[in-house]
């Protein structure tokens, strides 16, 4: 077996996996990186991308079915799925070289092509290679999982992992669970052209604003996609084409049947065979046991990623592996901070969110200024015909910026000034007074800071200040 010396070495080629090795190399560390599968991970290859490009093929549908009121005859687009799903894995393919081992061996990273697994506290080993590191890094991911519903094993069934393989449309596409993954899925078929049913035990958009997911929910349910909230799978039966599901509704039993079938419930870290023992590294019910600086139990061993429990999400990853890099290169106690991590789903409209929403907020106790602005008062929202959503902010009562809800076009981008205000403890005040081009979604954000000031600035004590300044004037 070969052997190599690393400074640092990362089991994983997802998101925060390439981070990381890239980071480390082109810091000077000697960077092994382990990948047995695709690199990229799931965020390339079966997540982010790919569902954002099939989310653009069904937007181009609905544009051309809601052309109306513009001023332009309405069409049925002619779907061929087929050439949808061509389009997803052209996208994939133009993205995959940023991801290649050629890239990050051009780095200076050296990429075995391997299952990795731990032969002791500082070695690692996969295929013919045992690397001995002075630090390394978990960032294996996680993989969907299914719920405990009887009778489903037996059935065809769809993940994020496969569905973008599938080149025919379901013609009435079951989706169990109303999370991001779940809800996107549901708009990007029903759009071309399926029939779409989801089913949640509990509440659809659950971590979002209850407020704002809301507008998101009716949007979703005038396009005819059928959410079902608070309902329980009892049992699944049938066959490739003939799907049936008994649930338990609000209202009473039921059984909804549909052609095809995408799990959407949940997912499990990738922990299988990594000998984890081996090395004295514990595992917790979320993943890997971390600390805020992210060091598993062997101090020398780090986590990022799905497998560190924390937010399950791209930019997370991104964001803990910088977060590895300060502590194993520089010797920086750096410490995670998720009080500001935003994340957004990618419907139409989309739903963004950062820091506390108003229910968090009063749960805890906590004193609570909420503050509104609706975008049928937004002139580019008129214009662009999208005048339905919400800008939603919570502050204390001092103005101290604690969360941001927003529901409308473009919320993922609308959302990265409130992630600035978050984490810096902004004053209401200094989102207020930024200047915003005219005329711009933006303004909702502006406009709804504003409202904090309303009550006093326009209250009869200013308007007798005002008439006495004007006096002297």
């Amino acid at each position: 077996m070969r052997a190599i010396d690393a400074d640092i070495c990362v089991i994983g080629a997802g998101s925060g996996g390439l981070s990381l090795a890239a980071g480390a190399a082109l810091l000077g560390a000697k960077t092994v990186l382990f990948e047995a599968h695709r690199m990229g991970g799931d965020c390339l290859n079966t997540g982010c991308v790919p569902s954002k490009a099939l989310l653009a093929s069904a937007k181009r549908a609905a544009l051309m079915r809601g052309a109306g009121p513009f001023g332009i005859r309405p069409v049925e687009p002619e779907i061929d799925f087929a050439k949808v799903q061509d389009h997803v894995g052209a996208t994939i393919a133009a993205i995959a070289p940023t991801d290649s081992v050629e890239r990050f061996e051009a780095m200076g990273v050296a990429v075995i092509r391997a299952r990795a697994r731990f032969a002791g506290p500082r070695e690692i080993e996969g295929g013919d290679v045992r690397v001995r590191f002075k630090f390394a890094a978990i960032a294996t991911g996680s993989s969907p999982v299914d719920p405990p519903i009887p009778g489903l094993a037996a059935l065809p069934r769809f993940t994020n992992e496969t569905i973008f393989a599938n080149r025919e449309l379901p013609p009435h596409l079951l989706v169990i669970g109303a999370g991001p993954i779940g809800l996107e899925m549901a708009q990007a078929h029903r759009r071309l052209g399926a029939q779409v049913t989801v089913i949640e035990a509990l509440a659809a958009l659950g971590k979002d604003d209850r407020e704002a997911a809301g507008i998101v929910l009716s949007a979703l349910r005038r396009e005819g996609i059928r959410v079902l909230e608070g309902t329980k799978v009892i049992s699944a039966s049938g066959q490739a084409g003939a799907i049936a599901l008994s649930v338990a509704t609000p209202q009473g039993p039921e059984i909804v049947t549909g052609t095809h079938l995408l799990i959407a419930a949940g997912r499990r870290p990738n922990l299988g065979g990594l000998a984890l023992e081996a090395a004295g590294i514990a595992t917790g019910p979320g993943g890997l046991v971390v600390d805020g600086r992210l060091r598993t139990t062997n101090r020398r061993v780090f986590a990022l990623g799905d497998v560190a429990g924390g937010p399950q999400f791209t930019h997370a990853a991104g964001y803990q592996a910088g977060i590895v890099l300060r502590n194993a290169l520089f010797r920086m106690p750096a410490r995670v901070d998720y009080r500001a991590m935003p994340w957004a789903t990618y419907t139409e409209p989309e739903l963004a969110q950062v820091g506390e929403t108003e229910d968090q907020v009063r749960a805890r106790g906590g004193a609570v200024r909420v503050l509104r602005w609706p975008f049928h008062e937004n002139d580019r929202a008129q214009a662009e015909g999208a005048a339905e959503g919400l800008c939603k902010i919570v502050t204390d009562p001092r103005g101290t910026v604690l969360g941001a809800s927003i529901a409308a076009p473009h919320a993922g981008e609308l959302i990265a000034p409130w992630v600035i205000a978050v984490a810096e403890k902004y004053r209401i005040g200094r989102m207020a007074g930024y200047v915003v081009p005219y005329p711009t979604l933006s303004e909702a954000g502006k406009r709804a800071a504003g409202a904090f000031f309303m009550r006093s600035l326009f209250s009869e004590r200013t308007r007798k200040l005002v008439r006495l300044l004007l006096r002297f004037a």
